[in-house]
């Protein structure tokens, strides 16, 4: 009888705890930092969207998120107790330049920057910022993604009032809650893709400064400013829920200059097709790191990303998704040096600028040091 007792009052204690974690759980998933998905009008423009099919967006070709022979529980064992490439971080300091951002000429068509995927552009008078991530940790729980030491130099409050917020999709290293909160009174409009758009209405962005696209529609804005919302090989969702939003890639385009932007994108033949539309870029910033065979299908080797350059009829290349987190196991620096050799005797000019460097679109290429070098 005392054992039964005991016995049920063991399951009881243990359904309370199961039960008070469930609620603890889901009340922390209603953070607003999970955003929302696209409902109402939204919701239905992205049904009416021919990339939106059984109820999910779809690459342009078939693109597992995962190779034939990994899986999400095989990468946790694997991370967990498997052999782990050293150098993962850097031993010191990543350098960085802290350039006055309000002080520069608007006139002057420059790239800068800001570390992993984020940039502040500047491009025919007006200012652009894409994907800015400020926080030292990119991912929903605490200490999970932690910047490289030396490369959280910029802030929201470096920034001036910006006309357009790009957005490529909405993971958490592109897509940052307490950066784009803090941003909100700097910013004119927001572009990105279908569906995205819904987390900056729960962040207190009103609708009509939100401008969402589908793959190859463009917007006209001022001063003969042309973005091109373009295809990407990649996936969405900021927690369970996949692909209900759009990943996409940029083009912008001024009567004088064009820069592509690849957002977080795998190899495919649609860097030939753009390439082919536009007829080459002055710049192309790519998805060069954060790779790894386990998914090889959904981001770019630095040899992929030299190709990727070549099919874009490119002028120069700047490496992206890089350099501030290490999210596959690969050592820190090693993208930049295999991007460097892949690029060797290439058509195009590889720009390596450190943190905060101004990348000029004016005039001859620039010559940047391989800082990396210096760093073990």
């Amino acid at each position: 009888m005392e054992l039964r007792l005991w016995m049920g009052r063991t399951l009881l204690v243990l359904l309370m705890a199961i039960s008070g974690s469930a609620v603890v759980a889901y009340a922390y998933l209603q953070s607003p930092k999970f955003g929302s998905l696209p409902r109402g009008e939204r919701l239905e423009r992205v049904r009416k969207s021919p990339n939106f099919v059984g109820g999910a967006f779809r690459n342009a070709i078939p693109t597992p998120v995962l190779t034939n022979d990994s899986s999400f529980l095989s990468i946790l064992f694997e991370n967990a107790f498997g052999q782990k490439m050293p150098r993962l971080k850097p031993g010191s300091p990543i350098p960085a330049v802290k350039t006055d951002l309000h002080a520069l000429d608007r006139a002057a068509d420059v790239v800068i920057w800001l570390g992993h995927s984020s940039y502040f552009v500047q491009l025919g008078g007006r200012r652009i910022l894409i994907d800015p991530v400020f926080s030292r940790n990119a991912a929903p729980v605490p200490y999970a993604n932690t910047a490289f030491p030396g490369t959280d130099l910029y802030t929201a409050e470096d920034m001036p009032e910006v006309d357009y917020l790009l957005i490529t999709h909405d993971h958490w290293d592109h897509l940052d809650y307490p950066t784009i909160t803090a941003l909100r009174p700097k910013v004119g409009k927001v572009i990105c893709g279908l569906g995205v758009g819904a987390n900056f209405e729960r962040w207190g962005y009103a609708k009509d400064r939100i401008l969402e696209a589908d793959w190859f529609e463009s917007l006209a804005l001022e001063d003969g400013l042309q973005v091109y919302v373009l295809p990407a090989r990649h996936y969405s969702g900021r927690l369970m829920e996949k692909n209900k939003t759009l990943w996409v890639a940029f083009a912008l385009e001024t009567p004088e200059k064009r820069i592509f932007l690849s957002g977080d994108s795998g190899y495919g033949p649609h860097f030939a097709e753009i390439g082919r539309k536009f007829g080459g870029f002055d710049l192309a910033i790519l998805d060069a790191g954060q790779y790894d065979k386990r998914w090889a299908h959904i981001h770019m080797f630095p040899e992929e990303a030299a190709q990727a350059a070549m099919d874009l009829n490119a002028k120069a290349l700047l490496p992206g998704h890089i350099g501030k987190f290490a999210i596959a196991n690969h050592a820190w620096d090693e993208p930049f040096a295999r991007l460097a050799v892949a690029s060797a005797g290439k058509s195009y000019d590889l720009q390596t600028p450190e943190i905060g460097e101004p990348l000029t679109l004016e005039g001859s290429a620039p010559s940047f040091r391989q800082w990396w070098k210096a760093r073990k």
